[in-house]
């Protein structure tokens, strides 16, 4: 009779969604971010927040690209792409923070900056 190793079974979704959830809290939490409405999902954390000043509350903390989406009735909506801080495992949770912008509306200048489009 010969042992076989016993490997560990993959985490399930909602195990990696729970774990996405707790690690991106965290960073909200530890760097007093604005994060009104939080939705994990096992490949990422999505977030979206009231208004462009918080998208750039994000973007000065965590870094990232912004992607502008279409305008559609005067408003489009721009996501910026960042990530949590590497964690003691070595890795990190994928961030998507969500703002509505009005057409027109001033947008400071760092956030331009970040725009992949």
């Amino acid at each position: 009779m010969s042992a076989q190793p016993i490997e560990a079974s993959p985490p399930s979704t909602y195990a990696t969604t729970s774990d996405n959830r707790l690690a991106v809290q965290t960073v909200i939490d530890g760097l007093a971010l604005p994060a009104p409405t939080l939705v994990a999902r096992p490949d990422a954390v999505h977030v979206c927040v009231a208004d462009v000043d918080d998208l750039g509350q994000w973007l000065y903390e965590l870094g990232g690209t912004v992607r502008r989406g279409i305008a559609l009735d005067g408003v489009s909506v721009w996501t910026l792409r960042t990530e949590t801080p590497v964690r003691a495992n070595g890795s990190t949770v994928a961030i998507r923070v969500h703002c509505p912008v009005v057409s027109g509306e001033d947008v400071i200048a760092d956030i331009y900056a970040a725009v992949t489009e």
